[in-house]
């Protein structure tokens, strides 16, 4: 897919506000560390590094638009106080996202559950390979994922196979805090990242 226009301008509208902030005070913040000029960033299990200059992969490409957009949003909302909410949302429960609602379950949710009904020991697997862990929470689900996307806004897998009176289920939350470092359109595109990769 080629990058639009929009798109164009608005990642160097980004990258110019990057090079205008102290990279090195918001490195702790955000869980990420400085090498030379460039915040490394682990997203997903991999890092990638930013600067004014754009941003790269572990391979030194340029990522996909949406990984871009997130990680310059991710750099740019930096809270001046990290919050500590670690409460359980969904993302319906956040402010603002009432249009994108329908857009998270069909993207992000309800493609898991295509994905991996019947398959319950794939999904674990996948999981793990991005770096998921189950966190030990007392919920009623079979499998209960927690998966680090950034190292501030860590995300949690719910799901319950198919069975003979219920369909498969899946749900995707996001603590409290992730409203401070992200807007509700990157939270969207984390969960559809989310599915992707697990797919992949």
């Amino acid at each position: 897919m080629t990058k639009s226009s929009v798109f164009i301008e608005t990642y160097q509208n980004y990258l110019d506000q990057i090079g205008k902030i102290d990279l090195d005070s918001r490195a702790e913040k955000l869980g990420g560390r400085i090498e030379k000029d460039e915040m490394v960033l682990s997203f997903f299990g991999r890092p990638y590094r930013i600067s004014s200059r754009g941003i790269t992969d572990p391979s030194g490409k340029e990522p996909s638009m949406g990984i871009s957009v997130v990680l310059c949003k991710y750099l740019l909302l930096c809270p001046d106080i990290p919050s500590l909410d670690k409460e359980w949302f969904s993302y319906r429960d956040f402010k603002d996202t009432a249009p994108l609602v329908h857009s998270f379950v069909n993207h992000t949710e309800q493609p898991i559950v295509r994905n991996f009904s019947n398959r319950l020991e794939n999904l674990a697997a996948a999981c793990e390979k991005l770096g998921g862990r189950d966190p030990g929470l007392d919920l009623n689900y079979q499998l209960i994922m927690k998966l680090y996307p950034l190292p501030k806004v860590p995300v949690l897998l719910l799901f319950d196979d198919v069975d003979e009176e219920f369909p498969a289920q899946c749900k995707v939350l996001f603590e409290r805090r992730a409203e401070h470092y992200l807007d509700p359109e990157c939270l969207a595109i984390v969960g559809r990242l989310l599915n992707d990769f697990l797919k992949n």
